[in-house]
């Protein structure tokens, strides 16, 4: 009733049968459409090794059942980290990232008799780099996000010389990877770390800025040289903002005019050169958590300090699910991971079994609902349902733990683990 009321549009279907259908990629098998999106738990050691705490979270999500596991956001270079307690990649942590990858495998299979697809998420955090020893690394200033975290406006940027060694370290990073057995590895290019960042520098003068051959120049270079570096065989993806919400000339997919009116011209623009450059599946995603998290993540209760959402959180939802179909039917054949179907709950099921059908979107991902219930593609696919007691109630406070640099998980269904700080 409330979707025909805000005139928003999501679909919603009784056949969930779309969703247990496997998905051939690359030569690899995803069992089912079901995916879990990549949230930071922020509770890997000093020096980026996963605890206890991480293999617990994995294990879970493998026994869960979903097909594709999109593994969160792990720093390339120690230099790169947003927190002290961010998983890090490096030729000391291969082996440890490894034997998380074949545990949850183990319990994949021990469970399930199916191995999810297993991406590994490489990032640099930018503007948000908060680890110990590191600073802010900035490709632009950005007069909406940096006074949020006390970056000035005459803050330096970095050099081209900088920027050009950044594309290497993802290459590097992306051979350990493959080294430590991930079926591939995804170039985090959203929520406006640093690649996203990238694509917004309309005011950067030289060759990473001004121009979209400019703005787009080094995702595209990291991609070709991931390329070079692992092969034809590795899995390559990108999370990608599809659309900022940031005003022009500081936000990327928007209206010139109307921040608030998404613009596909460029996104789609570069998602096909991303896949000329070899990239196989794309996760989309919007917004960015430091500023208008509503977009991204509709929910019920903001988080702390969030811009107050001017919308109810079903258009979100509704503008959300439309972008990924814009994206998905503009290119039919490459794969697209969906988001935005945690806030429908027990109604989400049916709108991404609908969704898939249509060929709206090849999988839908699950972010909050998975810290909340680990198990949701499991009792999708074998109850035909979720269950209320167990679905994610959108409260934020996996969120503002995140933003605190605190171990996040889910503060309410999961509370002998995670204990809420103010």
């Amino acid at each position: 009733m409330k979707v025909s009321l805000l005139g928003a549009e999501v679909h919603f279907s009784d056949d969930l049968s779309s969703l247990a259908q496997p998905l051939r990629l690359k030569g690899r098998n995803v069992p089912n459409r079901l995916a879990v999106l990549p949230m930071e738990g922020r509770d890997a050691t000093a020096d980026g090794k996963p605890t206890a705490l991480t293999f617990r979270r994995y294990e879970r999500y493998a026994r869960g059942g979903a097909g594709l596991i999109w593994l969160e956001a792990v720093a390339i270079h120690p230099m790169s980290k947003s927190t002290d307690r961010q998983l890090c990649l490096t030729s000391e942590n291969r082996g440890d990232l490894a034997r998380l990858l074949n545990a949850m495998r183990d319990a994949a299979a021990e469970e399930l008799g199916h191995i999810p697809l297993c991406v590994l998420q490489l990032h640099d955090a930018g503007r948000y780099r908060k680890a110990k020893g590191t600073k802010p690394a900035l490709v632009v200033s950005n007069p909406y996000l940096d006074p949020r975290v006390g970056i000035p406006p005459d803050a330096p940027l970095l050099s081209d010389g900088e920027i050009e060694a950044i594309e290497g370290l993802y290459a590097d990073a992306a051979s350990l990877a493959q080294e430590a057995g991930f079926d591939g590895v995804d170039v985090k290019s959203c929520h406006r770390y640093l690649v996203s960042d990238m694509l917004s520098a309309f005011l950067r003068k030289g060759p990473y800025g001004g121009s979209f051959e400019g703005r787009t120049r080094f995702l595209l270079n990291v991609v070709k040289k991931i390329r070079i570096a692992a092969g034809d065989d590795f899995l390559l993806a990108v999370r990608l903002n599809l659309y900022d919400g940031i005003p022009y000339p500081h936000g990327w997919g928007v209206d010139r005019e109307d921040p608030r009116i998404p613009d596909l011209t460029e996104p789609l623009e570069l998602v096909r050169r991303l896949k000329g450059a070899g990239v196989d599946l794309i996760c989309a995603s919007s917004g960015t958590p430091y500023y208008n998290p509503h977009v991204g993540r509709p929910y019920e209760r903001p988080p702390a300090g969030a811009l107050p959402p001017d919308e109810h959180p079903l258009e979100g939802v509704s503008r959300a699910l439309s972008l990924v179909e814009r994206l998905q039917t503009h290119l039919p054949d490459l794969p697209v991971v969906g988001f935005a179907y945690t806030w429908l709950r027990n109604y989400a099921p049916f709108a991404a079994a609908s969704n898939i059908s249509r060929g709206a979107v090849s999988l839908a991902g699950f972010g909050r609902m998975a810290f909340a219930y680990p198990d949701f593609a499991r009792d999708i696919l074998e109850k035909g349902h979720l269950d209320e007691k167990k679905v994610c109630i959108c409260c934020s406070l996996c969120s503002e733990a995140m933003a605190q640099g605190r171990n996040t998980g889910c503060f309410v269904r999961d509370k002998d683990v995670y204990t809420v700080h103010r």
